[in-house]
């Protein structure tokens, strides 16, 4: 065990020290199964965990020249794996989101069906178009046609009447749908 943490420790130096990201992406291939097995323990989603996995590491490459040495290098990374998905949890936990499925561009933003290219100009478009909107015609927006929540369950989550949540869904397509419109002819 204490060859292991020895190696991690010259790889780290061995980074804060030269140009070459050899000994990160050692420390990458040692670790990534770990990594990913902790975020998979918070999402239960192999595709969320790996996505997780590449931010932690992404966290880890900006933030190493700045370990200090006090703990283990692994001692380290879980600390960070285990606080970035901690964040993530609460954040989903508190109003769960997802990007928007292909289709469900296409009925928001009432276009024909996307090219190759047209798809992710189109996406990138409704994307930075949800983000003009309040916070709350977003979520809703998502709630409704990401996540496949009823009225009803918007309602509750909402604390507003199914035909209130049914008004503001309508004025949140409409508004989002003017916003494409509108960027679209630029």
């Amino acid at each position: 065990m204490k060859k292991h943490t020895l190696a991690d420790e010259q790889l780290v130096h061995a980074f804060q020290t030269t140009p070459s990201t050899h000994s990160f992406d050692t420390l990458y291939q040692r670790y990534l199964g770990k990594v990913y097995r902790t975020c998979l323990s918070f999402t239960n989603d192999t595709q969320t965990a790996q996505d997780y996995a590449q931010d932690i590491f992404l966290v880890v490459f900006r933030k190493l020249d700045s370990f200090a040495h006090q703990s283990s290098f692994s001692t380290w990374l879980y600390t960070i794996a285990h606080n970035y998905c901690s964040t993530q949890h609460r954040r989903r936990k508190r109003l769960p989101t997802e990007p928007l499925a292909p289709d469900l561009v296409q009925i928001l933003a009432g276009s024909s069906p996307f090219t190759d290219d047209a798809d992710e100009d189109q996406l990138r478009l409704m994307e930075r178009q949800l983000a003009k909107l309040p916070p709350l015609e977003e979520d809703l927006l998502r709630l409704k046609y990401e996540q496949g929540l009823s009225i009803i369950a918007l309602s509750h989550h909402y604390q507003l009447s199914e035909s209130a949540v049914k008004m503001r869904l309508k004025r949140s397509r409409d508004r989002l749908r003017s916003l494409c419109v509108g960027e679209g002819d630029e």
